[in-house]
């Protein structure tokens, strides 16, 4: 096949379009770039966001229920709609989706500059939620398919995720650094310089789909809207338990919803002609161990960024800078624990990798639910624990993921990979956020706590990081055992 006015910058796409692979990273270089910039704005969004929940509940009068949305919004419906939006892109074109996700992201994150309520905060990181949705699993999905060769994908994919760990990393620091100079919206307004990088390299890097790479079967409307009632109902039903009470019948039609659309979904798949999710796909031994992982990891790390931040501004009484500050052992981790994962790879095998990588991100949850009351210390041996589980259990769990389904099947399986994880990450927020509301008696944003309050705090983040600590502990051992059927086999 020939292909016209070629040029340098779309060498990438020229090899696509021709049918022979890039052989090494630099040949897919401007592909590359583009993709991660993608896992970049979903890495850096939440967590260059977290350190400002502080300002933005005191300049905008939040609840401690309206903080929790703030980043919760964003985690719903990034989970809820993603496997909808990879199923539209396997039928319609991943790079177009891809490219107006972008263009999505980019206008909501311009809108930002205009807020004045919660409310609008929290609209427009549910947009931003929608642009991640229909972004994020391409990026994954095509670095996987750029290469032939499982170690070059492996590559691709430790490039993308160290690009969005730096994000992660440096996201704390940057942000209460930034709040010294500028207001709290400039942090979401960076989206914008990212999303446009990242649609230069995929417009230049990334070819258009081809025909026979994309299927016309009919969308699974039942089941996505399904699906997504089903994660939005389980996240609101916590909250309305603490803000209406258990007496009231909001709580409980919700908790009835959830239930009854999460059974209607299930019966929906298994019977529908041409469903949203393969849930024989989804059982396979390798794939359901790689989901489990990208979930306990998913809780852990949400548990441990919520909860970190808003203990060290508001129960401590530290700065932006000094929280970020404080969070420079797991930036320095992430930096540096890149050259580990190779080597870590070749003497222990992919799963072990996994579970020990997963493990080690709970146990740092342990730790701060734990010991975190007893001072900084234990603070930061969480977080070092934490980002050394990070650094591995994205690439190793995501990759499994992916090679356990058919080939044609990788683009799904990058969005079950990331629905797994950011599921868990809202049901994570969620948790968090009604416990610490349950606990906490008083206006979470008045500048000075009386000791009572700084007391019921403390205690409220212990039993929600013991209690995340659990579930994600749960789900280790649920992809361990997973793990052993796959190599069964």
């Amino acid at each position: 096949m020939s292909v016209q006015h070629q040029s340098p910058s779309n060498n990438t796409a020229t090899l696509a379009v021709s049918g022979r692979r890039p052989q090494t990273l630099r040949a897919a270089a401007v592909a590359l770039a583009g993709l991660s910039a993608v896992f970049l704005f979903e890495m850096l969004d939440n967590s260059i966001l977290n350190v400002a929940l502080p300002t933005i509940g005191r300049e905008l009068n939040a609840s401690t229920t309206a903080l929790q949305w703030v980043t919760g919004a964003y985690a719903v419906v990034f989970g809820g709609l993603m496997l909808l939006f990879s199923a539209i892109a396997d039928r319609f074109g991943r790079r177009r989706v891809m490219l107006l996700g972008l263009a999505l992201l980019a206008l909501s994150s311009l809108a930002t500059a205009f807020v004045t309520t919660p409310e609008q905060v929290i609209a427009v990181r549910a947009a931003m939620g929608i642009a991640a949705a229909m972004t994020t699993p391409g990026s994954m999905a095509l670095a996987f398919r750029l290469f032939d060769e499982e170690g070059l994908r492996v590559r691709a994919l430790t490039l993308i995720s160290t690009v969005g760990l730096v994000g992660l990393a440096i996201g704390p620091t940057a942000g209460g650094l930034v709040l010294l100079v500028a207001p709290w919206q400039v942090l979401l307004l960076v989206n914008v310089p990212i999303a446009i990088l990242a649609f230069i390299g995929i417009r230049l890097g990334v070819a258009n789909d081809l025909p026979v790479e994309l299927h016309r079967d009919p969308l699974d409307i039942a089941g996505a809207f399904l699906g997504t009632a089903t994660i939005v109902l389980a996240l609101i039903a916590p909250t309305l338990f603490v803000d209406e009470g258990a007496g009231s019948w909001m709580p409980w039609a919700a908790t009835a919803g959830a239930v009854a659309a999460g059974i209607l979904f299930v019966v929906r798949e298994r019977t529908a002609r041409y469903p949203l999710i393969d849930l024989k796909l989804v059982a396979l031994p390798l794939v359901s161990s790689g989901l489990a992982y990208k979930a306990a990891s998913g809780l852990a790390i949400a548990g441990l960024g919520y909860m970190a931040t808003l203990q060290l501004q508001f129960a401590w009484g530290w700065s932006p800078a000094q929280a970020a500050i404080g969070l420079l052992p797991q930036v320095i981790v992430l930096l540096l624990g890149g050259r580990l994962v190779g080597p870590l790879l070749r003497t222990v095998g992919m799963s072990r990798a996994a579970w020990m990588s997963a493990a080690a991100v709970v146990f740092g949850l342990a730790v701060f639910a734990v010991g975190g009351r007893f001072g900084y210390v234990w603070i930061a041996v969480s977080l070092v624990l934490v980002a050394a589980g990070m650094r591995v259990v994205g690439v190793v769990a995501g990759t499994n993921v992916m090679t356990g389904l058919p080939e044609n099947r990788t683009t799904i399986g990058a969005a079950l990979a990331d629905t797994s994880s950011q599921v868990a990450t809202g049901i994570g927020i969620a948790v968090t956020g009604t416990i610490l509301a349950a606990f906490f008696a008083g206006d979470i944003s008045s500048p000075a706590w009386s000791a009572q309050e700084a007391a019921s705090f403390q205690d409220g983040v212990t039993v929600a990081g013991l209690t995340l600590t659990l579930a994600a502990a749960v789900l280790v051992l649920v992809g361990m055992a997973r793990g052993a059927n796959s190599r069964n086999r």
